[in-house]
């Protein structure tokens, strides 16, 4: 740290390095993983830390103390399995075991169930509360306060980098903590629905299809409407709009505007469909290259004619820094400097960048905090304003009821419901999502 002092057993410390860190008992759990994706799961789990005999890996040290920590965390991974080969939530509950492993003293956890199903996220927090009990230190971040409210004693809240209060249990409720979150009341979280009934169809999806994971989908969408779509793990909401967007083979037919749209990503970008995917830093963002590199990368031919016009590009650049209110201090930071929430906009940025007229959003508040969250709701109801079509895939029952106009509800890859207006409520998606209204078998 530039300033400030740092204590542990009472003790002034300043570690150089993170191993000074861990030897001193403190372990983390990165928000970002931190694994290594061509390693097997038990050589992650004992990365840094192999026991040894006779100066050599002792491997069957280290698959006991891999299972262990699995089991303590309710993996059901394959220890010999490599990391790159499991789903992402499989890879943070590694990464959350390879901590457990280190017997720490703390442990930091820093949104450690941004990408876990429920299931994972309760056994999780039953694991910290017993971890309490046996007197491990915790400092939990995390965005989701119900979570907050149910494992923590103290909470403190940052915003824009500065503490801002700090609470104490049992006054941990979410519309305790929210309002000193994001600097305002809740009831100002969602922008107000512009009125959509009578407004041209924007796109119309008939029959499609994307087996296994999409299954015979059909829906129109109005300009200026923003449409959600909901369903439990695996539902297919994710597989929608990446077959809508081109990103897999496909049966049916979209139109835009009246025109049949067909062909590659690249080709329905061109034809006004632009996905801004889950994950940013994987998928949806180039995180080493700068931010003006990422807004103009969607839209090379725009920019290179044939040279590259660095000026447009930077032109570009400052006016969505300005409409979108991204908060950085040089176009040629790179994009891994940014916040999430500024991640996020960098990503919107880019696509919005095509001047597409139908946006496919999933997950576009993951892994942000509530006042990032409230300003991305701004920008998701400003475009919707312009006339632009919104489609967004959210497993935040709370974000799809504020934000839409209409909830999809998907169900083993078929739509199974459509909630309007007062219907909107969580119970009555769940029931849709579970099988529950449609009277079909959940066993």
């Amino acid at each position: 740290p530039s300033e400030g002092e740092l204590r542990v057993d009472g003790l002034a410390r300043r570690f150089a390095r993170p191993r000074e860190a861990s030897d001193a008992g403190i372990a983390v759990v990165h928000q970002e993983l931190n694994l290594i994706p061509d390693l097997t799961v038990i050589e992650n789990i004992s990365l840094g830390r192999e026991p040894r005999r006779a100066g050599l890996l002792d491997r069957a040290a280290m698959r006991e103390i891999a299972v262990r920590a699995l089991e303590r965390v309710g993996s059901p991974s394959d220890p010999d399995a490599l990391v790159r080969d499991l789903p992402l939530a499989e890879q943070q509950l590694v990464e959350i075991a390879r901590a457990m492993s280190q017997n720490a003293r703390i442990i930091i956890f820093d949104e450690p169930t941004a990408v876990l199903p429920r299931p994972a996220t309760l056994k999780l927090l039953d694991l910290m509360r017993q971890l309490k009990s046996e007197g491990v230190g915790i400092a939990f971040v995390s965005h989701h306060l119900d979570e907050i409210e149910a494992v923590c004693d103290v909470v403190t809240v940052l915003r824009d980098g500065q503490v801002v209060k700090e609470f104490r249990a049992p006054d941990l409720a979410p519309e305790v903590l929210a309002p000193a979150m994001v600097g305002r009341d809740l009831e100002d979280m969602y922008p107000a629905r512009t009125d959509v009934d009578g407004k041209p169809v924007a796109m119309q999806v008939q029959g499609l299809s994307a087996p296994p994971l999409v299954q015979g989908a059909q829906f129109e969408l109005r300009e200026g409407e923003i449409l959600g779509v909901a369903g439990l793990v695996g539902a297919g909401r994710t597989e929608l709009l990446e077959a809508i967007a081109g990103l897999r083979p496909c049966s049916g037919q979209i139109s835009l505007k009246g025109q049949a749209v067909s062909g590659n990503a690249r080709q329905r970008l061109a034809q006004g469909i632009a996905y801004v995917p889950e994950d940013r830093k994987v998928t949806g963002l180039h995180i080493d290259l700068s931010i003006e590199e990422n807004i103009g990368m969607a839209q090379l031919p725009k920019f290179a004619r044939p040279m590259l016009n660095a000026g447009a590009r930077r032109a570009a650049t400052e006016a969505w820094k300005e409409r979108l209110d991204i908060k950085m201090r040089s176009a040629e930071d790179p994009v891994g400097s940014l916040s999430g929430g500024n991640q996020q906009k960098v990503a919107l940025a880019k696509w919005l960048e095509g001047d597409p007229a139908v946006l496919l959003l999933d997950e576009p508040t993951r892994g942000v905090d509530i006042g990032a969250k409230a300003e991305i709701y701004k920008v998701i109801a400003d475009l919707a304003a312009e006339g632009r079509a919104c489609v967004v895939a959210s497993s935040e029952m709370p974000e799809l009821i504020g934000l839409c106009h209409r909830i999809l509800v998907m169900r083993q890859g078929r739509i199974v419901g459509e909630v309007t207006g007062t219907e909107m409520t969580e119970e009555t998606i769940l029931n849709y999502a579970a099988g529950v209204e449609t009277g079909e078998d959940v066993a």
